[in-house]
Order: C-alpha cells, then sequence, then structure tokens
C-alpha cells in the first residue's frame, strides 16, 4: 500500500520563548493543537520544553513527555540535535560565533565544546528509542566550508581531508543511532559541508554507505542554490526521511545574485518566506513525496523575513493540510478493466 505523508507538524524551534504559549512543553504542544498541527518537531536543547540528559535515562519521563503532548492530540516528529550537531564540526574561523550554541563553561573551549556535542549526539539517540522516534534531524557542522569559493585556490586534498575527518567524527555517533534504531537526517544547508547531494554523497561514501545516514529535505535551501529540488527527490529519495515544508523566492537583478551582496534578509536576492508567499512548487514536491512513499511528517520550519511568525505558523497547518496527498488504493481507469487470464492474454496478442 501506497503511504500518505502524516501532517501538518510545526517545528518549535523558532516558536519557543518565555513568554506563554511558548514557555512549556504543555503550552505549547496546545497552541500546536489549536491551529491545526497534528505534530511538533521538538528542539533537543531547549529546556524549556525537555530535558535531554533525563530523556536518555528515563523511558519513564519520555512517556511522560509523549503523553502530555498526546493529551493536546499532538504527536512527537522527531528531536531536533542542529545546535548540537553543528558543534560536531567547526571551523576555527566560526569558533567564538558558535560558542553561544554550548554552555557558557565550554565557551573558548573547542576541544570541550566538541565533546560535550559529541555527547549531546549520543544522549539524543537514546532519547530518540525512549520516545520510539526512528528518525531525527541534525546539522553536519563545517570544516571545509570557508573554502567554498577560494582565492587563491585550495590546496589538493584539503576538502578530502574535511571530509574524512568530518566521517571520523559522525561515524561513531551514526552507529549510536543504529542501535537506537534512528535515522541521522541531516538538514542539507549552506554554512554547513553538507549543503547539497554531491556533498552528501561525500560523507555517504566515506561511512560505507551507512544506513543511519540519512537527508531532512528542505527546498527553500535548494531553490537559492538554484538546485533542481524536484529532481532531487527522484534521485535521493531512498536516504530522504525528514522533511521541512518551507517557502523562498530568488529574485536576482542586475546588482546581486545568489551570495546577495553582504545584505540583510530584506534585501537579499535569495530570502526565505512564510508558506504560499514564495516560489517553491510545493504541489511538485508533495506529488514526487507521495509518489515515492515518503514515510515521514510534513514539517513547517517558520522563516519569513517579512511575515509575524504567529501568521505564518497559523496559515501554514491549512496549507500543508491542503497539499498532502491522500494516495489512491487503486487505478482510476479500474472500472473498464477486467478479469483476466494466461490464456486470454495470449489470445489478445494473437499467440
Amino acid at each position: 500500500m501506497a503511504k500518505t505523508i502524516k501532517g501538518p507538524a510545526i517545528f518549535l524551534a523558532q516558536f519557543a520563548g518565555d513568554q506563554a504559549p511558548f514557555d512549556t512543553w504543555p503550552a505549547i504542544t496546545k497552541w500546536a493543537a489549536s491551529l491545526g498541527y497534528k505534530g511538533v518537531q521538538l528542539p533537543s536543547g531547549d529546556k524549556r520544553l525537555f530535558d535531554l540528559a533525563k530523556a536518555a535515562e528515563s523511558k519513564t519521563y519520555c512517556d511522560e513527555i509523549a503523553g502530555i503532548a498526546r493529551e493536546s492530540g499532538i504527536q512527537i516528529t522527531e528531536l531536533s540535535t542542529h545546535l548540537q550537531g553543528q558543534l560536531v564540526a567547526v571551523h576555527p574561523a566560526y569558533d567564538e560565533a558558535f560558542d553561544v550554541f554550548a554552555p557558557p563553561a565550554l565557551r573558548g573551549k573547542p576541544a570541550e565544546r566538541q565533546r560535550w556535542a559529541i555527547e549531546q549526539m549520543l544522549l539524543a539517540a537514546k532519547a530518540s528509542r525512549n520516545l520510539g522516534l526512528t528518525a531525527s534531524i541534525s546539522f553536519s557542522g563545517a570544516l571545509a566550508w570557508p573554502f567554498l569559493y577560494p582565492w587563491p585556490q585550495r590546496p589538493a586534498g584539503l576538502v578530502e581531508a574535511a571530509f574524512d575527518e568530518l566521517a571520523k567524527r559522525w561515524r561513531p555517533i551514526l552507529d549510536a543511532y543504529d542501535e537506537a534504531g534512528c535515522d541521522v537526517a541531516f538538514e542539507l544547508h549552506p554554512g554547513e559541508d553538507l549543503f547539497d547531494g554531491v556533498t552528501f554523497e561525500m560523507l555517504l561514501e566515506r561511512t560505507g554507505h551507512h544506513p543511519r545516514l540519512a537527508i531532512a529535505y528542505d527546498p527553500s535551501h535548494f531553490l537559492l542554490q538554484q538546485l533542481d529540488y524536484l529532481e532531487f527527490i527522484d534521485i535521493y529519495h531512498e536516504r530522504i526521511k525528514v522533511m521541512h515544508v518551507k517557502d523562498a523566492e530568488f529574485r536576482p537583478s542586475g546588482r546581486q545574485g545568489v551570495y546577495s551582496g553582504f545584505q540583510p534578509w530584506m534585501q537579499r536576492a535569495g530570502r526565505f518566506r512564510s508558506l504560499g508567499d514564495g516560489q517553491v512548487d510545493f504541489r511538485g514536491v508533495f506529488s514526487k513525496m507521495a509518489e515515492y512513499d515518503f514515510p515521514g511528517w510534513a514539517v513547517l520550519e517558520w522563516e519569513c523575513c517579512l511575515k509575524h511568525p504567529e501568521q505564518g505558523a497559523a496559515e501554514g497547518a491549512p496549507f500543508i493540510r491542503d497539499h498532502i496527498i491522500r494516495v489512491t488504493d487503486k487505478a482510476f481507469d479500474d472500472f473498464a478493466g477486467g478479469a483476466s487470464d494466461a490464456a486470454q492474454v495470449r489470445r489478445l496478442l494473437g499467440l
């Protein structure tokens, strides 16, 4: 039987805050449900909502967390470890900028920060198992990104060495997720060493085509790179385990293109937009995902340079609901067919 995509769901990272209803797990799940969402993607590092260490050690705690969500009419779709995954691999050029993602005691201590990030990923693997989740979403981190478009040219072997090291750091984490029965789906994202299909394949090869190395599909990042995001699904659908539904627009001019001249989001040629306000062909995206029996959730990741997040969230649930294709269990022309047997087939062919 073909699968109907689950949803709508919403990623809570952009909404969690210190004010009600965004400051506690019961309140934020009720808020999401009130908008029509059926699932939430949970940022594992936000202690206002979730205690990752406790979740890793206590199935009872995870049952309580899932029970609170269920009372609101919500399921947990995946744990997000974007921030922790980012810190698994940080080029020194970004050390100070990324310190904000680590506990204060680890800032200015990149080696200790990296060990902490790996420990966090291992905790998230155990927590995912305790929650009964089969997929997670993360960032790969980046060692080669500063050399994306270098001058003078990067020395031979630099990119290969960066990806060798990336694989060395991630392989034990992937093994831990395999033991937990959970995929690690990397959001392919500029700023990460994994930002398109080619870079994903580079890590895939170096990890021996690890069964838990997966993709979190987000067409907005591909539109801004001018990558064919529908053909991407044709190529990589077997590895796509998580889906972010996010819109974007690309408006090149005689003054700027993909790199957007160091401008703020409002003035960039490429901008993230709320669902329906951008250029992503979501009818095509949802059709492709239905065609390939995507097994997961359609999760809104709200980012927009213009619209208020609460308006974006309110509009997002019906947008996703209306784009999910209830897959058919029969062919449209079944009515015109009839029973047949081998003898009839041979007669029809004149054999």
